[in-house]
C-alpha cells in the first residue's frame, strides 16, 4: 500500500472505531453517530478509488487494512477485542456501498453485544449486498496459489524490491522503514510454511549486480526455512525472518569504498567494516515497532561459539537461537554468490566450512539439520549425472543429502529427452548402468533451462 493509502487506511480505521463507540454510548440517530458514520463513509470512498474493496482484519495483535498492518489492536482499545470476540476479524466492504447500509452494519454490529458471542455473524449481515464478515482465515493466500511458481517468484521479486526501501530507509532517515519490512515477512513466512522448498529453490538465483538486497532476502528465508524446520512457527517464525533480513543493516553506515572494495581489506579498513555488527545494533534498537531479537542478531551474527569473529571481547557461553540459525544461513549465500572479488563455492565445500575446526565455531546439529534441509545439492540445481544425462534437482532425500530426486532432461548425448522423467538416485545401486550419483552441478543456462519450472 502506498503512502497515501496508508494514511487513508490510518483514518479509516480512526473513523470506524469511533463510528462503534459512539453507537454504544447512544442512541440510534444522534448527531454524534450520524457525523462519525459520514466521516467512516468519506474514508471509504476514499479507499474505494484506488481499490474496488477495502478489507479491515484483525490478525495476531494488529489490525491491517488490505494486506497493510496499521494499528496494533491493543491501542484501538476494547472495541477490537470485542469484534473477535463476535466473529468480526475479517469486514470486507465493497464498492458502492451506501451510507444507509453502513449504517445497517453499525447496528447491526452493535447488536451483537447483546448476543452470545463466538458464532459465525451470518443472520444480522444477511442483507448487506456490499458487505461481507466472518472469521479470518490465516492461510487464505491458498496452498494451490503458492503452489504456482510464477506467484512464488513474483513474491521474491517483490521481497527483494522491499528488502531495497529497507536498506534505503535506513540510509537516508538513520532507521529502517520497520512497517513495509514486517508485511514482506509475513507473506514470506507464509510461503515458507506452505511451499518451503519451492521458495528456497528461489534464494538459489543469483543477481550479482543487486547482491546486497538478494542476500537480505535469501538469509532470511534460508533462517526461516530452518527455524520452520526446528518447529518454529507464527509471530516467534516472523521474528526470525525479520531479524534475518536486518542482519546486516549497520553496513549502511559503513563507506562504500570499503563495502565494495574488489580486494582485501587492509587491517584498518577491516576494522570499520566490523562496525556493522555494532551500528546496526544500535540502528535497530532505536527503530520502532522492530522486535527486540533483531538487534541481537545484528550484533552477534559473526560471533562463532568459540568465541572468534567480532565484535571483538564479546565471547559469550552461548549464542541466541535466531543468531545461530542466521549465521548459518549467512556463511552459505555470501559463499554461493559470486561477487567481484569472490567465485561462487559449490555447496559441498560451504559445508564443509560450515563443519570445520570439529564444530567449535558452529552448532553441528544445526549445521546437520541445515544440510537435510538445502541438500548438498539443492533443490532447483541443474547437475551432470555419473551417466552424462543432465538432470535438475527436485527434492532433498535428507538421510542421503547426496542423493536427491531428479528429473533427468538430457540423455547422455546431450540431446532434450522428449519424455523427461523421475529418478531417486538414493535407490539406485550404481552396478545398474543406471544414474545412481550427481558428478557435478551445472549453469543452467549453458542449456537453456529454467529450472524452477520443472521443480
Amino acid at each position: 500500500m502506498t503512502t497515501p493509502g496508508v494514511q487513508l487506511a490510518d483514518e479509516l480505521l480512526r473513523s470506524f472505531a469511533s463510528t462503534l463507540r459512539s453507537a454504544q454510548l447512544y442512541s440510534r440517530g444522534h448527531p454524534i453517530i450520524t457525523r462519525n458514520l459520514g466521516s467512516f463513509s468519506a474514508a471509504l470512498q476514499l479507499l474505494h478509488t484506488l481499490s474496488p474493496r477495502v478489507v479491515i482484519g484483525l490478525i495476531g495483535d494488529e489490525v491491517i487494512v488490505d494486506d497493510t498492518p496499521i494499528a496494533r489492536a491493543d491501542a484501538m482499545g476494547p472495541l477490537m477485542q470485542r469484534l473477535r470476540q463476535n466473529g468480526l476479524e475479517r469486514i470486507t466492504i465493497e464498492r458502492g456501498v451506501t451510507l444507509d447500509e453502513l449504517g445497517r452494519f453499525v447496528d447491526a454490529t452493535t447488536a451483537l453485544e447483546h448476543q452470545n458471542a463466538g458464532g459465525q455473524p451470518a443472520t444480522p449481515f444477511a442483507d448487506m449486498p456490499h458487505i461481507r464478515v466472518g472469521r479470518v482465515m490465516v492461510d487464505e493466500r491458498t496452498a494451490a496459489e503458492l503452489a504456482d511458481i510464477a506467484t512464488i517468484k513474483r513474491m521474491y521479486t517483490e521481497a527483494v524490491s522491499v528488502a531495497t526501501d529497507v536498506w534505503n530507509s535506513a540510509q537516508s532517515e538513520g532507521r529502517p522503514d520497520a512497517t513495509i519490512a514486517r508485511t514482506m515477512i509475513d507473506g514470506l513466512a507464509q510461503a515458507v510454511a506452505q511451499n518451503r522448498s519451492a521458495l528456497l529453490a528461489l534464494t538459489t538465483l543469483k543477481n550479482y549486480d543487486n547482491y546486497t538486497f538478494t542476500h537480505m532476502v535469501n538469509v532470511s528465508i534460508l533462517t526461516m526455512g530452518q527455524a520452520r524446520g526446528i518447529g518454529i512457527d507464527g509471530a516467534l517464525l516472523r521474528e526470525f525472518g525479520l531479524a534475518a533480513l536486518m542482519h546486516d543493516i549497520g553496513k549502511v553506515r559503513t563507506p562504500l569504498e570499503i563495502l565494495n572494495k574488489p580486494d582485501k581489506l587492509t587491517p584498518d579498513e577491516f576494522a570499520i567494516m566490523k562496525k556493522h555488527t555494532i551500528d546496526g545494533a544500535e540502528m535497530l534498537r532505536s527503530t520502532p515497532d522492530i522486535p527486540t531479537l533483531a538487534p541481537v542478531v545484528a550484533f552477534e551474527h559473526h560471533l562463532r561459539l568459540d568465541g572468534s569473529s567480532y565484535p571483538d571481547g564479546s565471547k559469550r557461553p552461548t549464542l541466541n537461537a535466531g543468531t545461530m540459525l542466521c549465521g548459518i544461513a549467512d556463511v552459505y549465500d555470501a559463499m554461493r554468490s559470486q561477487r567481484a572479488y569472490q567465485q561462487a563455492f559449490p555447496t559441498d565445500r560451504i559445508l564443509e566450512v560450515l563443519k570445520r575446526n570439529d564444530g567449535k565455531q558452529f552448532d553441528q546439529h544445526l549445521v546437520r539439520r541445515f544440510v537435510q534441509l538445502i541438500g548438498i545439492y539443492p533443490t532447483g540445481n541443474v547437475v551432470r549425472l555419473n551417466t552424462g544425462e543432465v538432470a535438475v534437482v527436485r527434492a532433498i532425500h535428507a538421510p542421503d543429502p547426496y542423493r536427491p530426486q531428479v528429473r533427468v532432461l538430457l540423455n547422455r548425448a546431450g540431446t532434450r529427452l522428449d519424455l523427461p522423467y523421475d529418478i531417486n538416485l538414493w535407490e539406485i545401486v550404481s552396478e545398474d548402468g543406471r544414474p545412481s550419483h550427481i558428478v557435478a552441478p551445472l549453469d543452467p543456462a549453458a542449456y537453456h533451462i529454467e529450472p524452477l519450472e520443472l521443480i
